[in-house]
């Protein structure tokens, strides 16, 4: 009887704690629950601050073919001078002749705007007086000039015997020193015959542009 009842105690206590954790009449020993796997998240990278910046696209600029040999402005090495009468004739006081610049080299140059034109003496090449005013109002076109070619300025020369003596201070000359536009370098233009004013007070010379 006691046997009895020993077994419905213990049969009572398991199914008692069947819910807390597993019985067994057999071995007496309580389950053990499965574990849970692990989820591994891969960690995120940020990207770097070159990859969140996008560049601007270069754009590529490509020279135009050349066509050939840019002509260049006439140098004073390359050009001879000379004074040659002007259709044009004279006025009172006034005499016009024709300064005549001529390409001697043997490339095409060009000439633009107003030579510097000044009365030199003395057989050294000394100037006298005032430099040539330039005659604004004439045209002054780029003059291509080639191998042997020319281009050509009028010279207005007021004759010395306009003013006094004085005033002029007149003095022989034997030609005209010139240079050529944007020149710092002078060529000689002779010419005879030629009384200038040494006097800084009175101009006798206007050359217009070159043509």
């Amino acid at each position: 009887m006691r046997t009895t009842t020993k077994i419905t105690l213990i049969a009572a206590a398991c199914l008692t704690a069947a819910g807390l954790a597993g019985c067994s009449t057999t071995s007496g020993t309580a389950s053990t629950p499965a574990s849970t796997p692990k989820t591994t998240t891969a960690p995120v990278t940020s990207p770097s601050p070159t990859d969140q910046t996008s560049s601007s696209p270069t754009t590529s600029t490509s020279a135009s073919p050349s066509t050939g040999s840019a002509i260049t402005a006439c140098t004073s090495a390359h050009l001879s001078a000379a004074i040659s009468p002007s259709a044009g004739g004279g006025a009172a006081g006034s005499t016009y002749v024709n300064l005549v610049l001529t390409n001697k080299g043997t490339v095409t140059c060009t000439l633009q705007g107003w030579p510097g034109v000044s009365f030199v003496g003395d057989g050294n090449g000394t100037q006298i007086g005032q430099a040539a005013v330039f005659d604004r109002a004439s045209p002054h076109a780029t003059v291509t000039v080639a191998p042997g070619a020319t281009a050509t300025s009028v010279l207005r020369i007021v004759q010395a015997g306009n003013y006094s003596s004085a005033d002029c201070k007149p003095t022989p000359a034997d030609g005209f020193r010139v240079y050529p536009p944007g020149q710092k370098a002078s060529v000689f233009a002779a010419k005879s015959g030629l009384t200038a004013c040494a006097s800084k007070s009175v101009s006798l010379l206007t050359v217009s542009g070159l043509k």
